[in-house]
């Protein structure tokens, strides 16, 4: 790869009004990131392979507050396009952000899927060439055609809505991915004019001013078509989600992953794996998500955020957010974990238990309908079901604390803050209030008691 000064610039001023929604198109959520995003990191990975220090420059427009809040951390420059002219005037917005010398990459901010090993192809034509990303479409509705001589060397490129009908029959299209020598740009941008038929500037004539020049200009073809689909609508942003999908997918089988049918898993963040996980049908996996060797994920769970060890497993239904699941842990059916949860070895919490920022040491169980916040519980602590923490006095959390191997009795209440002693004993339906002694049973029951012949209230006969 050539050591000549890459820059990028990424166009961005578009608002998809067929997207019909109040953000702008490039914020649209793909795999869990806008559109955008997808743009930005294939622009860092090939700036950083062809060793060059320049920002991409971001060219915006409609809804440039949104944008720029969205990107609050992104290491770019920002250029205005004030009036969205055309790709040609999009481009000359960025003008002054753009030295005379090296190459300028163009990207769509609409096209997340090209990969890096496409552009690093693209990055290999001549120095002094315009290179274009081109490829083959059976339907190439909508993209600009390639025009070739009888020499098969491309010598123009025709937007769709000026073509002629034999130029609408071509196949080879623009991907509106270009590569242009920068000491160009300028004078090419210069000689723009809108005489088309959608009266706007298009990047696309400076291939044959190009021609014009003597400059040579190649195309270079795509490895894919998935990969150059521009978004404009929810129809086409559901193609490349399934796309980007099948993608998230083959890198897990390739990592050594069992899924159970890969086209039932949504992939929406980085997930990293170790040896031997298993992953069942419509497991969705948001955020930063780690699985350690010989997890298992059953059917219909969510994983937001979460660390799940060696052994662990999170059986069907369940959501962990925001939460560490220690090795050998067993994890629902039916459960939540929420944020700030760490279960330690071996722990289990069953069905319908939720658990907030809560410690559970190695070996407690919390099997059945249970809510457990704020709290931090021992090691092998037995908590009964419909047991609950209640952690919330109306205006500030409060902790529990339990002790290693406390039995806790099924529909307790312990009212925070409270401790509960090492080996203490609650009795089933107690509230708990005050410390409960290590060691012995605490129990708050009224004397049980019944009434012989008590009759239950009757219906009054109808008059």
């Amino acid at each position: 790869m050539s050591s000549t000064p890459l820059q990028i610039v990424i166009l961005a001023a578009g608002q998809g009004k067929r997207m019909r929604s109040s953000l702008p198109k490039v914020l649209q959520p793909l795999g869990g990131q806008p559109l955008i995003r997808h743009v930005l990191a294939v622009s860092d990975a090939v700036l950083r392979e062809a060793g060059s220090a320049a920002r991409p420059v971001l060219v915006y427009g409609h809804g440039g507050d949104q944008l720029q809040a969205a990107l609050a951390d992104a290491d770019c420059r920002w250029s205005h396009q004030a009036s969205q002219r055309g790709t040609g005037d999009a481009v000359a917005a960025a003008l002054p952000h753009i030295e005379p010398a090296g190459r300028v990459l163009v990207l769509c901010g609409d096209v997340p899927l090209l990969r890096a090993a496409t552009l690093r192809t693209l990055l290999h034509a001549p120095q002094d060439a315009l290179a274009i990303l081109t490829a083959m479409l059976d339907d190439p509705t909508g993209y600009g055609r390639i025009l070739r001589d009888a020499h098969g060397e491309v010598r123009a490129i025709v937007e769709q809505r000026d073509a002629t009908a034999e130029q609408l029959a071509l196949q080879e299209v623009n991907t509106g991915t270009l590569l242009i020598p920068a000491e160009r740009l300028a004078g090419w941008l210069g000689r723009l004019t809108a005489d088309n038929a959608q009266g706007e500037l298009y990047l696309t004539d400076i291939v044959a001013m190009a021609v014009a020049d003597g400059v040579p200009v190649v195309g270079i073809p795509a490895a894919g078509e998935a990969e150059i689909m521009g978004i404009n609508d929810r129809a086409q942003l559901a193609c490349c989600e399934r796309e980007l999908q099948r993608r998230q997918a083959r890198r897990l089988l390739q990592e050594g992953v069992t899924l159970r049918d890969p086209e039932r898993l949504d992939v929406r963040g980085d997930v990293s794996v170790g040896r031997d996980v298993e992953i069942d049908v419509n497991v969705i996996l948001e955020g930063r998500v780690e699985l350690g060797d010989g997890v298992r994920v059953g059917a219909h769970c969510i994983l937001r955020d979460a660390i799940v060890e060696a052994g662990a497993r999170i059986e069907p239904f369940s959501l962990v957010d925001g939460a560490r699941v220690g090795p050998g842990a067993v994890v629902g059916p039916y459960a939540r974990l929420r944020p700030g949860t760490e279960l330690a070895a071996d722990v289990h919490v069953g069905n319908f238990v939720e658990v907030k920022n809560s410690r559970l040491a190695p070996g407690a169980k919390a099997n059945h309908l249970s809510y457990l916040g704020d709290a931090d519980i021992g090691a092998r602590v037995n908590v009964g079901a419909g047991t609950i923490t209640c952690n919330y006095d109306g205006a500030n959390k409060h902790r529990t604390t339990i002790g290693d191997d406390a039995f806790i009795g099924s529909n307790s209440s312990l009212v925070a803050p409270v401790s509960i002693g090492a080996g203490a004993t609650i009795g089933a339906g107690s509230v708990i209030s005050r410390e409960a002694p290590a060691g012995g049973l605490t129990l708050t029951r009224a004397p049980q008691k019944s009434i012989p012949g008590w009759q239950r209230p009757r219906k009054k006969p109808a008059q």
